[in-house]
């Protein structure tokens, strides 16, 4: 066989490779599995930089569906833009909290800490499209409670999607090998 036709194959490996993982990615991170919404007895926003879940959480517990908010602020407990959140009135509780550590592991301890707290059997949890089925994976595996996972809109295009198969599927690799659920 020619170096050539080698190549040719090889591309054409490759190329059958990754339109397989787009592929196979489309339920995971493109259209992961929402739930639908009914009350609970508390909205959970897990943290990041696209601050529409923050939003969308309020706005939620504003319809009546949860009586208190607990924000992720993994941006870090001195980001401004937190402060109408974090530091905002509102008709009902909103508390907000620094993940230990800085993931969605963090996060999930910090959510068993507090059901555990406040007797939560049905939480909430709202995050970003490409991250909801490793968000519902990593808590699902910590908190014993029934979890409804709500999508809030995310970026698009090209780059985005593509970092965000490269980024989500090794935050599944390190929850599979990582996670411990432990409060202390």
């Amino acid at each position: 066989m020619s170096l050539f036709r080698r190549a040719g194959w090889l591309l054409v490996g490759a190329l059958v490779s990754v339109l397989a993982a787009a592929l196979a990615g489309l339920p995971v991170f493109v259209h992961p599995q929402v739930d639908p919404l009914r009350p609970a007895d508390a909205i959970v926003v897990l943290g990041g930089t696209a601050y529409e879940r923050f939003d969308l959480g309020i706005q939620l517990a504003q319809r009546g569906l949860a009586p208190e908010v607990l924000i992720s602020q993994s941006t870090g407990a001195d980001d401004p833009m937190m402060d109408k959140y974090c530091g905002g009135r509102f008709a009902f509780r909103v508390s907000c909290f620094v993940p230990d550590p800085w993931t969605t592991d963090g996060e999930a301890r910090e959510i068993v800490r507090r059901a555990e707290i406040y007797g939560w059997k049905h939480i909430i949890v709202v995050t970003f499209t490409p991250h909801v089925s490793r968000a519902r994976y990593i808590v699902g595996k910590c908190y014993d409670g029934e979890l409804t996972m709500v999508a809030s809109p995310s970026d698009s295009g090209f780059e985005f999607w593509s970092w965000m198969y490269v980024r989500q599927s090794g935050g599944y690799i390190r929850a599979f090998v990582n996670q411990h659920c432990e409060t202390a």
